[in-house]
Formats: C-alpha cells, sequence, structure tokens
C-alpha cells in the first residue's frame, strides 16, 4: 500500500477515537448510539499520504490499552510507519465525542486529562527518523501542554537539521486551549518556523480576528521562510500563496455527511506530491493540478462517516475528478 520508493512524510502528533453519533443532527445529549472512528488529525493525514500511494510514518503516542492497540493496528493496515509509535501505561488513549450538525459539521467534547498523547517525552522520539523524513507534518494540539510540547520543539528542530520541509496545519481545536487567547499566541508561537502551512478560512478568521475573505487579511499571515501558504473554503475550493503567485482553485460539490477528515485528506494529497517533487512551488500548473486532486481528495472524504476509512485512494480521486469533469 505504501509507496516505499516515495520519499518520507512523518506525521507527529495526537491519535485518537472520534464518537460519532449514528444519526446526524442531534446533540451529544439526544444521540441514541454512537460509532467509533479513529481520528487524529496528523494520523489521518499519515494514512491519506499512504492510502494514496505515498510513504508515511506517524510519531506519537497513545495508551496502552484496547483502543490504543487498534489505532497502532489501523496504522498498520493503511501502511503507515509505526516504528515511532509508543504506548503509555500510565494514560489512556484520548477520546473525544463528536456531534455532526444537519450541514455535516462538527462539534467536540474532549476526554484527555491528561491523556497519552499530551506525555510524549523528547527522550523517546526516534531522532534517526525524524532526521531522516522529506517532509515533517504537524499540528498545534500537540503545543498546548508539557510535556508534548517539548518533544514537538525538539522533533521539528531535528527535522529542520535533517533537511526536512516542515508542514503546519494548525487545526484550531478551542475546547482544548485554556483561552482562545492562549490559542492564538500559542499556534503563532511556531508560525514563522513553517516551510507550507494549510488553514482554513474559519482558522484565518480566528487567528486575525477580521474577513478571511480579505486579501491584505491572507497575506498578514504570510512570512519570509513560506514557500506556500494554502487557504481551503470549503466546497468553494481553496486559495494559494507562494513567492511568486496567487490564485484560488475551485473545489467539487458533494452531499456532505461527515466534514471530519476533509482537510486532512486533502493535506494528504498535497504532501504526497511535495514530498515527490518539490519545485512544485515554482510551477503554478503543477501546484493548480496537485490542489485540484488535493480538493477532490477532501470533498470524497465528507461523503461517508469517519475520518480515515473515507480517505481515498489516488485511483478513486482521479475516477472522481473525471466523472466530475464530465458533468
Amino acid at each position: 500500500m505504501s509507496g516505499s520508493k516515495d520519499p518520507l512524510v512523518i506525521s507527529f502528533g495526537e491519535m485518537l477515537i472520534d464518537f460519532v453519533p449514528d444519526t446526524s443532527g442531534v446533540s451529544l445529549a439526544e444521540s441514541y448510539a454512537f460509532i467509533k472512528a479513529p481520528g487524529g488529525a496528523p494520523a489521518n493525514v499519515a494514512c491519506a499520504v499512504s492510502k494514496l500511494g505515498g510513504n508515511a510514518a506517524f510519531i506519537g503516542k497513545v495508551g496502552d490499552d484496547e483502543f490504543g492497540r487498534m489505532l497502532a493496528d489501523i496504522l498498520k493496515k493503511n501502511g503507515v510507519n509505526t516504528d515511532g509509535v509508543l504506548f503509555d501505561t500510565e494514560a489512556r488513549t484520548a477520546l473525544a465525542f463528536v456531534t455532526l450538525r444537519k450541514d455535516g459539521e462538527r462539534e467536540f467534547m474532549f476526554y484527555r486529562n491528561p491523556s497519552a498523547d499530551m506525555l510524549l517525552k523528547e527522550s523517546e522520539l526516534k531522532m534517526d527518523m525524524i532526521k531522516s523524513t522529506k517532509i515533517f507534518h504537524y499540528g498545534s494540539i500537540s503545543l498546548i501542554s508539557e510535556p508534548c510540547r517539548s518533544a514537538h520543539m525538539a522533533a521539528m528542530k531535528a527535522a529542520r537539521e535533517g533537511g526536512a520541509l516542515l508542514s503546519y496545519d494548525p487545526n484550531v481545536r478551542l475546547p482544548l486551549w485554556p483561552s482562545a487567547d492562549a490559542a492564538r499566541s500559542g499556534i503563532k508561537s511556531i508560525w514563522n518556523e513553517a516551510d507550507f502551512i494549510k488553514v482554513s478560512d474559519d482558522e484565518v478568521q480566528f487567528l486575525t480576528q477580521k474577513d478571511p475573505e480579505n486579501e491584505e487579511v491572507v497575506m498578514s499571515l504570510w512570512h519570509d521562510k513560506l514557500k506556500l501558504l494554502i487557504i481551503t473554503d470549503g466546497e468553494k475550493g481553496c486559495r494559494y500563496v507562494t513567492k511568486n503567485f496567487k490564485g484560488r482553485v475551485s473545489g467539487f460539490s458533494v452531499k456532505a455527511i461527515d466534514t471530519t477528515g476533509a482537510g486532512d485528506s486533502f493535506v494528504g494529497a498535497l504532501l504526497r506530491d511535495v514530498a515527490r517533487d518539490t519545485s512544485i512551488f515554482e510551477d503554478e500548473p503543477k501546484l493548480r493540478e496537485t490542489l485540484t486532486f488535493a480538493n477532490a481528495c477532501g470533498a470524497m472524504c465528507t461523503t461517508q462517516k469517519g475520518a480515515i476509512p473515507a480517505l481515498p485512494t489516488a485511483e478513486e480521486a482521479q475516477k472522481f475528478i473525471s466523472s466530475s469533469k464530465a458533468k
């Protein structure tokens, strides 16, 4: 499944279980039954890269419990290298209860006090692996508390020293931060380290507290080290900014059942292509082709429940693009 010839993409951070109501459009209190779905944005991204034929590894910590072992097995089944996965005997695997509103958007309730992913220590990192990767991808949830924050910073530094490109998708989850201001400053604390950043239009609004449609607002997030800034606009597609050009790539209209993992599916597609060809930042037609592919992967992911099972293969995504063009 995993393209071992492909350059390595490491995804770092949390993996957890999402409990998703079997009925959309009801609150957590009104839900009768829940479907357990593997989740955690960095883990979803690793599975997305691998399912699309790339070479992916996940680094993070789960509990030494039934759920933790289940998650490690799911990574393996999806062709993801799990050499960097650790099992904590003290803390449990994190859980999240996710409510699906009628439009497929989500609300979260987390069980992490503390969960295993938060207890990852710098001394437990597989530094040789991190130094050998082509891309090192991460979110911001691993920045919230120690010791995980220090491990995150050390891993970023090692990846950078090894010549990797750093990829950042903040994945704002407000309930996990002490306050909105803490979230903003925590997310921005590593902003200027990244080679590429993907944010949603909602996250642009949250981080800048201004209109995400305004180009000046978007450009306020740019920094000189960046090679690519992506703003995802849901079914409208995405906007891109590089040093030399910027533009918009339209999305695909689908009936969204569950938007969980759509952004991760998008990021996985992007990272697979960047790992294969880093000149993509200078080649606008090639970048646009990749972003069309990434938009398709994101859209397809919303058409069924749960993130990882809904991730498409490259063949499925290409078929979807062809059939959408034919309409």
